[in-house]
């Protein structure tokens, strides 16, 4: 299984390091267990920050980085080894195995933390820390700082500048390293299987969660514990809603069916969509949507690459989709003037896409200085227009109605341009509908 090297997590500790203030601190939790039911917990996913900064796994941890100090810049504050724990709910790494295995320079049980963090945090002037996201630990930030405060009479210096990491760690996650891209070149390569397997696998009579369980099995299959994000499957009138979820409606012939899914391997998301025929041959009126998207995601790759900003690959799509539904007759006037009124969003109403890493709809400012960010290398996104017709729109003739496409692929930017990573599932008419009647 492809993982993030030990070394690629030192390097990234040093670097955030490399833009503290000195004599500084940065604080950071592991995400807490969430409830499912009563006593039943959610799968544990590890918080993005905290997994990119250290790869450990577990609940109830705290990284604590100190750039300069002589007995060890990071510390990690753990749950302890502990055997009757253990048999219930599996290893732990303990204060040894977070040196050993995790590169810790030093390690504190989690039930120190109160008394052993005070004493980290006194005397340096700034703490960076996750502030506003967690309000449970931002009071108990606040306790440690009130602890040193307590003893100012002593001559104990509490700290005078409190930053947001969010800043500094988020712009670090927006710059893919090639360790990276290879986690993520895994993670598309099961999720095409798995649409792949979908596409094979759909016919009429079938329900969308028939096609979701084997969406789950190709990723579970493939090595991955999770599916990045709650998949969509949506058939019929279904594609024509952006975030549909029930995935229980019947797949039904004539109909499209629209699949947003993607797994997520060592905490790095895939995202990839795509529309097809449940029956395997595409309508003349699904063929000529779903060409129009299809050419305006061309237009849109295009238009990524360095020194082209983040806005570039959007309006590409629009001025794509809004020529061909003008030449369809499902939009009348000037392409110019129909996209300066916005007229394509009763069709096309998202972005044509969003950066894509640790999280599928992952951190990063899409402006700078209130200008579109120009686009670097290792910059990872994803591209996916759209077209979606009401099943209600009446300003539109019926045979129209309720068709919904979507085409969604993973890209990372290179010196050249941009590689696609999800290239590995059939994508024009004549491919879908091949692969679809070897399946039969």
């Amino acid at each position: 299984m492809i993982h993030i090297p030990k070394a690629e997590y030192t390097r990234r500790r040093k670097a955030l390091m490399a833009q503290m203030e000195p004599n500084s601190i940065a604080i950071l939790p592991a995400a807490a267990v969430a409830i499912r039911n009563r006593d039943v917990e959610h799968v544990y996913r590890q918080d993005s920050d905290f997994q990119y900064l250290s790869g450990f796994p577990e609940p109830e941890a705290v990284i604590v980085l100190m750039p300069g100090r002589q007995h060890g810049e990071y510390v990690l504050f753990c749950r302890e080894r502990n055997a009757e724990r253990e048999l219930w709910d599996g290893l732990r790494a303990g204060t040894e195995g977070a040196i050993r295995d995790f590169g810790a320079d030093d390690a504190f049980p989690i039930t120190d933390i109160d008394d052993i963090l005070p004493g980290l945090i006194e005397g340096r002037d700034r703490v960076y820390s996750a502030m506003g996201s967690n309000a449970e630990f931002d009071r108990h930030v606040m306790e440690w700082i009130n602890v040193i405060r307590s003893k100012a009479h002593l001559g104990a210096q509490p700290p005078n500048e409190f930053v947001a990491l969010d800043h500094l760690l988020h712009d670090m996650r927006l710059y893919k390293s090639a360790a990276e891209v290879k986690v993520m070149r895994e993670a598309a390569r099961i999720s095409c299987a798995a649409h792949v397997k979908a596409m094979q696998a759909s016919r009429a009579g079938l329900y969308e969660f028939s096609l979701e369980a084997e969406l789950d099995y190709e990723f579970r299959k493939g090595g991955a514990k999770m599916p990045a994000y709650g998949s969509i499957v949506a058939a019929g009138r279904n594609s024509c809603i952006l975030h549909y979820q029930q995935n229980d409606a019947v797949l039904k012939d004539g109909d499209l069916v629209l699949i947003d899914a993607g797994c997520e391997i060592d905490c790095y998301a895939s995202d990839i969509t795509r529309t097809w025929p449940v029956s395997g041959r595409f309508s003349p009126e699904q063929k000529a949507i779903y060409e129009i998207v299809l050419a305006s995601q061309e237009a849109a790759f295009a238009e990524i690459g360095p020194n082209k900003h983040w806005n570039q690959a959007h309006e590409a799509t629009v001025r794509v989709i809004t020529a061909g539904l003008v030449k369809l007759g499902l939009l009348q006037g000037d392409v110019d003037e129909l996209i300066a009124s916005e007229a394509y969003r009763a069709f096309y109403m998202h972005r044509a896409g969003h950066w894509l890493g640790m999280d599928v709809h992952d951190v990063g400012e899409y402006k700078v200085g209130g200008e579109w960010r120009v686009l670097e290398v290792g910059m990872a996104l994803t591209v996916e227009p759209g077209i979606y017709i009401s099943p209600d729109n009446q300003n539109v003739a019926k045979k129209w109605r309720g068709i919904g496409v979507r085409i969604e692929d993973d890209v990372v930017v290179t010196k050249q341009g941009c590689e696609i990573l999800t290239g590995g599932v059939p994508k024009t008419v004549a491919e879908i509908e091949a692969l679809m009647a070897a399946a039969r």
